[in-house]
């Protein structure tokens, strides 16, 4: 019978929700990129960044790092309707969306599709469009254990105060 009341840091939240958006982005960029093999094997997001785990034996070249950006910068400017569809497991891999790194699933799952190309099985926030991830750019790369690297990166306006300290 308690009256609780909540706040929710809509400015957080926003940076949570690109960063998110700006994570399943990143994979379908990656696996375009460097191949089926680059599956996600683990993610942080956070309100003014991404860290993002993945299967791949050797560093990114400059002009890989340079394709994925384009890649993402590509479907954020599309624009693209971001949805949700609650459905069996049976019909979202029917649907061909990616179960990430062996996590179990109920009966039923949630399918976010951020583009045809980008079609998974998420239980995060999520932005409205594509577009409302703003820009994006990827910090760094790093092996962190043998055949899993991390990206960082950034989007919004962290991603336009990174630019502007990468230019001074």
């Amino acid at each position: 019978g308690d009256i609780i009341n909540t706040h929710v840091d809509a400015e957080r939240r926003n940076g949570i929700v690109r960063h998110h958006t700006a994570t399943h982005l990143l994979h379908m960029a990656l696996r375009k990129v460097l191949g089926s093999h680059a599956t996600q094997k683990g993610s942080k997001v956070e309100a003014d960044r991404l860290r993002f785990d993945y299967a791949h034996f050797e560093p990114l070249s400059e002009a890989q790092k340079e394709e994925m950006e384009a890649i993402v910068s590509a479907k954020i400017r599309e624009n693209i309707p971001v949805t949700t569809d609650e459905v069996t497991l049976a019909e979202a891999k029917n649907r061909g969306a990616m179960a990430l790194f062996g996590e179990r699933y109920g009966d039923r799952v949630r399918m976010v599709r951020v583009s045809d190309e980008s079609v998974e099985l998420c239980g995060g926030t999520h932005a409205a469009k594509s577009g409302d991830v703003g820009d994006f750019f990827i910090i760094s790369d790093a092996g962190i254990a043998s055949g899993v690297r991390r990206i960082e990166a950034v989007a919004g306006a962290t991603a336009q105060a990174y630019i502007r300290q990468v230019r001074t």
